[in-house]
């Protein structure tokens, strides 16, 4: 698709706008999109996804921790070396490690944001009966530990007996 501005080149930055509920969207290429950001004096919202979780992180990873403290600026990731130092500067995560070793300071940040620290949306490809299955049994597996803990043994027994038959069901077919 060609840029809506120019009419040159391809357009490849998409921009909606919306002003008291009337819609706009225009498709511009790279050029014409920084003309109009400076003809604006940069008043055209940018969003910076890393530099945004970063501010985010920057709340949290500033508050006192009991087993780490950014002052030294040592405490780093022992797969790749990402820093906390930097992952506060730049917002990404270096390498899959990071998530554990970062867990502590981006639970908060992914609960205040999301809500929650596990993924509720859509799966593609997998049957939904069989995602409601799953997450029944890890309720269900939830209460038993709540029941264990209260010394509920009967209602234990019966929360193990209901996720053992869950999981004995053969997997819905289907996508």
């Amino acid at each position: 698709m060609m840029c809506e501005r120019c009419e040159q080149r391809l357009a490849n930055v998409f921009v909606t706008e919306i002003i008291n509920d009337h819609k706009r969207s225009i498709r511009l290429c790279e050029q014409c999109a920084r003309e109009i950001q400076l003809e604006s004096h940069g008043f055209v919202p940018q969003l910076n996804l890393p530099v945004l979780f970063a501010s985010l992180l920057g709340n949290e990873f500033n508050l006192p921790s009991p087993d780490r403290s950014l002052a030294d600026g040592d405490n780093k990731c022992e797969n790749c070396g990402l820093t906390e130092k930097q992952f506060l500067k730049n917002g990404l995560l270096g390498c899959g490690a990071c998530y554990e070793y970062f867990h502590a300071r981006l639970e908060p940040v992914l609960r205040r944001v999301h809500g929650t620290t596990q993924h509720k949306g859509k799966v593609p490809g997998i049957n939904k009966d069989y995602l409601k299955k799953i997450r029944k049994i890890e309720d269900l597996k939830t209460k038993l530990q709540e029941a264990v803990r209260g010394e509920d043994f009967e209602q234990a027994t019966q929360l193990r007996d209901t996720i053992k038959e869950l999981e004995r069901k053969p997997e819905p077919e289907g996508g």
